[in-house]
Protein backbone atom coordinates (compact mmCIF):
# COMPACT_ATOMS: atom_id res chain seq x y z
CA UNK A 1 0.00 0.00 0.00
CA UNK A 2 1.41 3.11 -0.88
CA UNK A 3 0.34 4.99 2.21
CA UNK A 4 2.26 2.98 4.18
CA UNK A 5 5.53 4.17 2.25
CA UNK A 6 4.65 7.60 2.56
CA UNK A 7 3.26 8.26 5.65
CA UNK A 8 5.34 8.01 9.18
CA UNK A 9 2.99 7.74 12.45
CA UNK A 10 5.34 9.31 15.67
CA UNK A 11 4.00 9.95 19.08
CA UNK A 12 3.40 14.05 19.83
CA UNK A 13 5.49 16.14 20.59
CA UNK A 14 4.32 20.01 21.37
CA UNK A 15 5.68 21.36 18.22
CA UNK A 16 3.12 19.47 16.30
CA UNK A 17 0.17 21.52 18.54
CA UNK A 18 -0.29 24.66 15.96
CA UNK A 19 -1.32 22.08 13.39
CA UNK A 20 -3.57 19.72 15.78
CA UNK A 21 -5.21 23.34 16.74
CA UNK A 22 -5.63 23.91 13.01
CA UNK A 23 -7.40 20.57 12.31
CA UNK A 24 -9.85 21.10 15.38
CA UNK A 25 -10.49 24.22 13.51
CA UNK A 26 -11.14 23.00 10.00
CA UNK A 27 -12.96 20.25 11.37
CA UNK A 28 -15.56 22.46 13.39
CA UNK A 29 -14.77 21.36 16.96
CA UNK A 30 -15.06 24.71 18.31
CA UNK A 31 -15.12 23.62 22.05
CA UNK A 32 -11.20 21.89 21.51
CA UNK A 33 -10.18 25.33 19.55
CA UNK A 34 -11.59 27.73 21.87
CA UNK A 35 -9.86 25.50 24.72
CA UNK A 36 -6.67 25.66 22.88
CA UNK A 37 -4.63 25.58 26.27
CA UNK A 38 -6.41 22.81 27.99
CA UNK A 39 -6.44 20.86 24.37
CA UNK A 40 -2.45 21.65 24.76
CA UNK A 41 -2.66 19.85 27.82
CA UNK A 42 -5.06 17.31 27.17
CA UNK A 43 -2.77 16.64 24.58
CA UNK A 44 0.42 16.71 26.95
CA UNK A 45 -0.90 14.50 29.62
CA UNK A 46 -2.73 11.98 27.28
CA UNK A 47 -0.87 8.16 27.59
CA UNK A 48 -1.15 7.80 23.72
CA UNK A 49 -1.03 10.46 21.20
CA UNK A 50 0.22 9.72 17.86
CA UNK A 51 0.81 12.27 14.48
CA UNK A 52 0.54 10.83 10.78
CA UNK A 53 2.97 13.11 9.16
CA UNK A 54 3.90 13.18 5.43
CA UNK A 55 7.39 15.35 4.90
CA UNK A 56 7.22 16.72 7.63
CA UNK A 57 3.35 17.59 7.65
CA UNK A 58 0.73 16.78 10.11
CA UNK A 59 -1.62 15.01 8.13
CA UNK A 60 -3.77 13.41 10.90
CA UNK A 61 -3.97 12.34 14.83
CA UNK A 62 -4.98 10.40 17.37
CA UNK A 63 -5.19 10.90 21.12
CA UNK A 64 -6.47 8.68 23.24
CA UNK A 65 -6.41 7.11 26.74
CA UNK A 66 -5.94 3.40 27.65
CA UNK A 67 -5.33 0.72 30.74
CA UNK A 68 -3.04 -1.04 27.88
CA UNK A 69 -4.60 -4.02 28.88
CA UNK A 70 -8.71 -4.03 28.17
CA UNK A 71 -9.88 -0.48 27.23
CA UNK A 72 -8.60 2.19 24.62
CA UNK A 73 -10.94 5.35 24.48
CA UNK A 74 -9.97 7.24 21.29
CA UNK A 75 -10.58 11.07 22.14
CA UNK A 76 -9.74 12.42 19.21
CA UNK A 77 -8.93 11.84 15.21
CA UNK A 78 -8.21 14.04 13.17
CA UNK A 79 -7.56 13.62 9.21
CA UNK A 80 -6.31 16.83 7.20
CA UNK A 81 -9.30 17.42 4.77
CA UNK A 82 -6.42 16.90 1.75
CA UNK A 83 -5.51 13.35 2.82
CA UNK A 84 -9.72 11.90 3.92
CA UNK A 85 -10.47 9.04 1.14
CA UNK A 86 -7.32 7.85 1.62
CA UNK A 87 -7.33 5.33 4.20
CA UNK A 88 -5.23 7.46 6.52
CA UNK A 89 -8.15 6.98 9.64
CA UNK A 90 -8.11 3.58 9.02
CA UNK A 91 -4.22 3.19 8.64
CA UNK A 92 -4.12 5.60 12.16
CA UNK A 93 -6.41 3.26 13.87
CA UNK A 94 -4.93 -0.37 12.77
CA UNK A 95 -1.27 1.10 13.30
CA UNK A 96 -2.15 2.43 17.05
CA UNK A 97 -4.48 -0.78 17.59
CA UNK A 98 -1.63 -2.94 16.97
CA UNK A 99 0.24 -1.03 19.84
CA UNK A 100 -2.71 -2.34 22.00
CA UNK A 101 -3.60 -5.24 21.08
CA UNK A 102 -5.26 -6.73 23.75
CA UNK A 103 -7.23 -3.66 23.93
CA UNK A 104 -10.79 -2.84 23.15
CA UNK A 105 -11.41 0.79 20.93
CA UNK A 106 -14.23 3.06 22.32
CA UNK A 107 -14.93 6.22 20.93
CA UNK A 108 -17.94 9.08 20.59
CA UNK A 109 -18.69 9.47 16.97
CA UNK A 110 -20.86 12.06 15.29
CA UNK A 111 -23.05 11.61 12.50
CA UNK A 112 -21.12 12.63 9.61
CA UNK A 113 -18.20 9.78 11.24
CA UNK A 114 -20.73 7.26 12.43
CA UNK A 115 -20.68 5.61 9.00
CA UNK A 116 -16.72 5.45 8.71
CA UNK A 117 -16.65 3.74 11.95
CA UNK A 118 -19.30 1.24 10.98
CA UNK A 119 -17.36 0.09 7.89
CA UNK A 120 -14.75 -0.73 9.79
CA UNK A 121 -17.20 -3.42 12.12
CA UNK A 122 -17.23 -0.86 14.95
CA UNK A 123 -20.71 -1.15 16.62
CA UNK A 124 -22.85 1.43 18.25
CA UNK A 125 -23.19 1.39 22.01
CA UNK A 126 -25.08 3.47 24.66
CA UNK A 127 -22.58 6.39 26.15
CA UNK A 128 -23.60 9.04 28.22
CA UNK A 129 -21.27 13.30 29.04
CA UNK A 130 -21.58 15.35 31.84
CA UNK A 131 -19.68 18.45 32.25
CA UNK A 132 -19.10 19.69 36.08
CA UNK A 133 -21.52 22.55 35.18
CA UNK A 134 -23.89 20.51 33.81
Amino acid sequence: MELKKSITIRPYEERDFPAIHELNKAEGWSNLAEKREDTKQAWRHSNAAFIAEMEGQVVGCLRGLTDGHITFYIAELLVHPDWRGQKLGTYLLNFIHSLYPKTRFELLASQTSRTFYESLGYRAFCGFRKTIDE
